[in-house]
């Protein structure tokens, strides 16, 4: 029996070196003719400083100040993955023809990750590791590590280089 990957959800950190694990995300969609989903994480604040920020600005205007910078997150990434796709892909239409979603999410980058793969019922999920090194990974982990524990499905994850 074969894989067969009809949606794929890449997650970005929107870093230069993330580009690599595109790469990878899209050739895999144009290969099995698959929508691919891209998903930044932008952390939360800490519930102190949203409460500071709030207090000074405003609670209305300091929703507004999210949706708005959620929609220039979005921009920005829309903008990075056509400037990839022209730069990279041959046939740029077809590859931008997979990109089905790009999505941006507040909170906790590995629990947004799998929740947005279950809502997708994603068949890959797609993303870089950094390789910060053998202290930050005993301490602190990494997403892509905390991803691949505990996901229940096929996660595909790209060594980004230094």
């Amino acid at each position: 029996m074969s894989a067969r990957y009809r949606t794929i959800l890449y997650a970005t950190d929107l870093t230069e070196n993330a580009a690599r694990a595109f790469s990878h995300a899209m050739d895999l969609a144009q290969t099995y003719d698959a929508e691919l989903h891209v998903l930044h994480v932008m952390p939360e604040m800490d519930a102190s400083v949203v409460s500071y920020v709030a207090s000074i600005v405003g609670e209305d205007r300091f929703s507004d100040l999210e949706l708005e910078h959620e929609d220039d997150m979005q921009t920005i990434i829309r903008a990075k993955v056509d400037a990839f796709v022209r730069a990279n892909m041959e046939d740029v239409e077809s590859s931008l023809s997979h990109v089905k979603s790009i999505q941006v999410h507040h909170g906790a980058p590995v629990a947004e990750i799998l929740l947005a793969a279950d809502k997708l019922n994603a068949d890959l999920v797609v993303l870089g590791s950094h390789g910060k090194g053998m202290m930050n990974y005993a301490f602190l982990g990494s997403v892509a590590e905390k991803v691949l524990r505990k996901s229940h499905r096929p996660i595909l994850i790209v060594p980004l280089g230094d």
